[in-house]
């Protein structure tokens, strides 16, 4: 595989997608051990939930800057320089970042979602999403590790 800068392979400090990945996953395993106990309120439950979502905002954003920083690192700054979303997801996963670039587009647009929060169906489509990104995310992060090895 041909490296940008001159062909040095670029390893990236990512401590910072760890952690947050980390978070997310005691956030979900917080909300999940919360709804099988009847003593939890349903505002405790939502309360949480928002919580859930905005650890899932934060890992999405890491996860695709993190996508585009190896890329231009360690293929070439130009391919992803003012590219879309989708076409971001698509480099990525011919460089085996991801495999499933419409997935990918989907928490993309559960992302793009939250900023409509205050209505509850688009709420719980976010948590939902939230939940299913975990693994996406989790798998990222590996190969990412791999990657930087």
């Amino acid at each position: 595989m041909f490296y940008a800068n001159g062909g040095i392979k670029v390893s990236l400090e990512i401590s910072s997608i760890k952690r947050a990945l980390a978070s997310l996953e005691r956030a979900i395993n917080v909300v999940t051990s919360k709804k099988g106990d009847t003593r939890t309120s349903i505002d405790e439950i939502k309360t949480i939930e928002a919580g859930v979502i905005q650890n899932f905002e934060f890992t999405y954003e890491l996860c695709w800057k993190f996508m585009k920083r190896w890329i231009e690192e360690n293929v070439s700054p130009e391919i992803v320089d003012g590219v879309t979303r989708r076409e971001l997801f698509r480099v990525s996963a011919e460089n085996r970042l991801i495999d499933d670039v419409n997935k990918w587009m989907e928490f993309h647009r559960a992302r793009n979602s939250t900023s409509h929060i205050y209505d509850n169906e688009i709420a719980e489509e976010v948590f939902q999403a939230s939940l299913s990104f975990l693994p996406y995310a989790k798998d990222f992060v590996v190969r990412l590790e791999q990657r930087n090895d």
